[in-house]
C-alpha cells in the first residue's frame, strides 16, 4: 500500500508515542482484574504489590503524555488537527488515572467486597477492562488510518471497534446497576462508611469503562473529519 505523504510528515511524531501512551493506560486499568481477585481473598500484600504497580504505570503514562504533548508541533498539515490529538491524548490519560484512584481507595480503606457480591463484582470489572483493552485496539489503528487518509476498508474497521467499544461500555451500565441493586440489599449488614465507599468504587469501575468508550469517540471523531 503506498504511503500517504501526509503520514511520511507525521510518521516519526506522535502517533507511536500516543499508542504507547494507551498501552501504559491498558496495562494500569488491566490491572484491576487481579487487585479485585486479590480483595476478595484479603490478600493485602498482594493488593498493596498491585497497587505500587499500577502507580508506577500511571506514572509513565504522564510521562509519555508530557514527551507527547511537549513534542507535537504547533501546525502541521494533516488531515488530523493538533487539538484533536491533544484531546485523545488527555482522554486516554483518565483511563490510566481512574484506575489508580481506584486502587489507592482500596488500598488506603483496605476496603472487601461483600461475599455474595464478589462474583458479580469480579465480572463488573473484567468487562470493563475489556472496553479499555477494546480502545486499546483501536487506538492502535490510528498509523494505519492515517496512512490510508481515514478511509476505505481500515476506516471500516476501526468504526466496528469503536462500536464494539460502546457495545461493552452498554454491558458495564448494565452490571454496574446489578452490583449497585446487589449493595442495596446488603446495605443494612454493613457500615455505613463501607456502603459509601462501595458505591464510590463501582461508580469509579464504570468510569474506566466510560473513559475508553471516550477514547473510541474521539477516533471516530477523527473519521468524520
Amino acid at each position: 500500500m503506498p504511503m500517504n505523504p501526509f503520514a511520511s510528515m507525521f510518521g516519526r511524531s506522535p502517533i507511536g508515542p500516543m499508542q504507547q501512551h494507551m498501552t501504559k493506560a491498558h496495562e494500569c486499568a488491566a490491572h484491576l482484574v487481579p487487585l479485585f481477585e486479590a480483595v476478595t481473598q484479603e490478600d493485602w500484600t498482594r493488593v498493596e504489590q498491585i497497587q505500587q504497580e499500577m502507580a508506577r504505570l500511571e506514572d509513565e503514562a504522564d510521562k509519555l503524555k508530557k514527551s507527547v504533548r511537549q513534542h507535537l508541533p504547533k501546525s502541521l498539515f494533516l488531515p488530523v488537527p493538533r487539538s484533536d490529538l491533544l484531546d485523545l491524548l488527555s482522554v486516554q490519560d483518565k483511563v490510566a488515572n481512574r484506575a489508580k484512584d481506584i486502587a489507592g481507595l482500596i488500598l488506603g480503606r483496605c476496603m472487601t467486597v461483600p461475599a455474595p457480591l464478589q462474583p458479580l463484582m469480579l465480572q463488573y470489572v473484567q468487562r470493563t477492562v475489556d472496553a479499555s483493552a477494546q480502545a486499546l485496539k483501536a487506538m492502535n489503528e490510528l498509523d494505519e488510518l492515517l496512512e490510508t487518509g481515514f478511509s476505505g476498508r481500515e476506516a471500516s474497521l476501526v468504526e466496528g471497534m469503536v462500536q464494539e467499544i460502546s457495545e461493552i461500555e452498554r454491558d458495564t451500565d448494565r452490571l454496574q446497576i446489578e452490583v449497585r441493586r446487589g449493595l442495596y440489599k446488603l446495605e443494612k449488614e454493613l457500615p455505613p462508611v463501607d456502603v459509601i465507599f462501595l458505591y464510590t468504587i463501582i461508580e469509579w469501575i464504570g468510569d474506566v469503562a466510560d473513559r475508553a468508550e471516550r477514547v473510541g469517540n474521539r477516533l471516530e471523531q477523527l473519521l468524520a473529519r
